[in-house]
């Protein structure tokens, strides 16, 4: 995708082979900027602190990080301490653990002297699927948005949370269909949730809509319902962190509060995901699903641009009021009108993911 009129990429490698340039999240919309990578722990700092988020790329992040440990000690204490590190940076998106198992089994079964190489070879491997996945993604959900035109004006999509390509390589996932279809010619206005309380919404999906020209409106988390009790929402598309064989989707907190007003108001909600995104060993995601409680220092204060242009922040909550900062939520398939995969949409069942993914089913 394009800022400032350069084609970008999340993440790539440098060309020496030892470090890792990613774009630096936390400064967006209002400041672009880049971080360099040079160790396993530069990587799970930029995993933690969310200077790369978003499934995917935390899933690609994961592997250049043991890619980056292999370069510097590729013994097998090494590749398993990385892979420890890392895995304990972010615990709710699976596609981490899956990246990270994937390099440990590929690099203990290699021969040390072959793993640096090896490491590096399949994290750009990941990469690239990544960015086939969410293209693959994008072509499915198009269909879906191209059913829904009407004559009267476009189609109107409500989205959470930012899974535009910020949230992987490239082209994202609930944003890959809206791409997509605007670029096949379907008339489409998104109604982009602020998402509290890290905003990506309002930062990072707003940035990109704009920058891909795509007509959208920024509006306060909790519009969504009144919105669809009006007419004004003709589907719904989100992102997953983690969804359950039985297909559960796990997603940024506030979620699962859009998926009862659409199915109140009978708006399709579709959920787009990568297959790395789906945890096969379990079933029920309320039960089983970890979720990711952050500082709540993201709760009682707000970033931003001040009227002199430079970046603040201050404080919402009087002193004294504690919070609590839940980062996702769980919405049961039942709400889930279908899943948008790499290999077409499927209904949120285990028999419809398994219809499409019988090699990874198990």
């Amino acid at each position: 995708m394009k800022i400032n009129g350069r084609d970008y990429r999340t993440i790539w490698p440098v060309s020496d082979g030892r470090r890792v340039h990613v774009i630096d999240q936390t400064g967006l919309p209002h400041r672009f900027e880049t971080r360099t990578l040079a160790s396993c722990e530069d990587a799970a700092a930029a995993i933690s602190d969310m200077t790369v988020r978003g499934a995917p790329l935390i899933g690609v992040t994961g592997a250049y990080g043991m890619a980056l440990a292999a370069w510097r000690d590729p013994s097998d204490a090494a590749i398993k301490s990385a892979h420890a590190t890392l895995l304990a940076t972010r615990p709710t998106a699976v596609n981490l653990r899956w990246a990270l198992d994937r390099l440990r089994a590929l690099l203990l079964a290699a021969p040390v002297s072959d793993r640096a190489d090896l490491a590096y070879a399949e994290a750009a491997k990941i990469a690239e699927e990544d960015i086939a996945a969410c293209q693959a993604i994008g072509r499915a959900g198009a269909e879906l948005i191209h059913k829904a035109r009407r004559s009267d004006g476009p189609v109107n999509i409500l989205t959470h949370c930012n899974a535009g390509w910020l949230c992987a390589v490239d082209w994202g996932t609930a944003l890959a269909p809206i791409y997509t279809a605007a670029r096949q010619g379907a008339p489409i206005h998104v109604w982009v949730d602020e998402t509290r309380p890290r905003n990506q919404g309002a930062s990072l999906t707003a940035f990109e809509l704009l920058g891909e020209e795509v007509p959208h409106t920024v509006v306060a988390d909790n519009a969504g319902g009144h919105l669809m009790q009006h007419g004004l929402v003709d589907l719904i598309i989100v992102g997953s962190d983690r969804t359950t064989r039985a297909g559960d989707v796990c997603n940024k907190i506030g979620t699962y509060l859009k998926a009862l007003a659409a199915h109140d108001n009978d708006v399709p909600f579709y959920v787009a995901l990568p297959s790395s995104t789906v945890d096969w060993r379990i079933a029920d995601g309320i039960r089983d699903i970890p979720i990711e409680e952050r500082s709540a220092r993201e709760v009682t204060h707000i970033s931003g641009r001040g009227a002199d242009g430079a970046p603040i922040e201050i404080q919402l909550t009087p002193d004294g009021s504690p919070a609590r900062n839940f980062g996702f939520d769980v919405t049961p398939s039942r709400f889930v009108t279908g899943l948008i995969t790499e290999r077409g949409v499927c209904a949120a069942t285990e028999e419809g993911l398994k219809g499409l993914f019988p090699d990874l089913a198990g």
